[in-house]
């Protein structure tokens, strides 16, 4: 009974240090992350300039959303870029994770260098590619000019400005590669040394082999990706702040507006609730769809 009493203590006195561990995490969670996402949803339901008491309005803020034209045009122009800026950012970052995962001399110098882009502040990024993008003395301009070519407007142009910041995106795939790095060191290579030896060509070793089982970190990727491009904003602030005529007007930078430019924080608590189920719907879209075309090595999947 003894032996049963101190094992029981033991294990209470482990619960409670996890407890204890946790508690910092736990205490930041409820004040500044569920806290403030209730509040906002009681928000959204009054019109509230931050100053006045607020006025109960009940669901008018969801209604007017769906009647206003900046709402649309702002989903409009973060999805064209989402849907534009991912593949290529995923596929980009598959390419060069298969370069950086090859054994030579000197790799983890590159592997750093690729992905120390990502880890530089948003706001200095959005500066130097606003330079880089200026239409008279811009380096991308300059570099077409070399080879004959007329470069665009970019920030400038209602067409190229969506364009201009699928291509500045390319800047931030170093969490992606790193993902997928991790991934296909993790592949066998006795299951590569296999398909060699049946004769199998590099393009169905990939297709074959190294998709399926990297195919949990794509599916990491792709959700990760998604969240963020639907939260776009300094790029968009920073650099064209929504213009030209709207062109660029980012779901979060039209939230911003309306929650500190017109003071209208129970609409601006809406559209992020919006927002929330925006993204909600599609992580749960490929979550859902991921049982078709992920592989897990465990036996859980497909």
């Amino acid at each position: 009974m003894s032996s049963k009493r101190k094992v029981s203590r033991l294990y209470l006195k482990e619960e409670r240090e996890a407890y204890l561990f946790l508690l910092p995490w736990m205490l930041g969670f409820i004040f500044f992350t569920s806290g403030p996402m209730i509040a906002s949803l009681i928000l959204s339901l009054f019109e509230w300039n931050g100053l006045t008491s607020p006025i109960w309005t009940g669901v008018n803020n969801y209604i007017n959303i769906f009647h206003d034209p900046l709402f649309w045009q702002s989903l409009k122009v973060t999805s064209l870029y989402s849907f534009g800026s991912i593949p290529i950012r995923i596929l980009f970052g598959l390419l060069i994770a298969i370069l950086m995962n090859q054994a030579i001399k000197g790799i983890g110098i590159f592997r750093t260098i690729y992905y120390l882009p990502s880890v530089v502040s948003g706001v200095a990024v959005a500066v130097l590619w606003r330079w880089l993008l200026n239409p008279d003395f811009g380096l991308i301009n300059i570099l077409l000019s070399k080879i004959g070519l007329q470069g665009p407007a970019w920030l400038y142009d209602e067409k190229w400005v969506i364009p201009a910041f699928i291509l500045m995106s390319l800047w931030s795939f170093g969490s992606i590669m790193i993902v997928f790095l991790a991934s296909l060191q993790g592949v066998p290579t006795e299951l590569y040394e296999a398909a060699k030896v049946d004769g199998a060509n590099p393009w169905n070793i990939f297709w074959k082999i190294t998709i399926p089982l990297i195919s949990p970190a794509l599916l990491f990727n792709l959700i990760n990706s998604i969240i963020g491009s639907f939260q776009v904003f300094t790029a968009g602030y920073i650099m064209t702040n929504g213009g030209p005529a709207n062109a660029s007007l980012f779901y979060v930078l039209y939230l911003y507006r309306n929650a500190f430019v017109y003071f209208q924080l129970g609409y601006s608590s809406a559209l992020a609730y919006i927002l929330f189920l925006i993204i909600l719907g599609l992580t749960i879209l490929m979550l859902k769809s991921s049982s078709a075309w992920v592989y897990y090595q465990g036996g859980i999947g497909r």
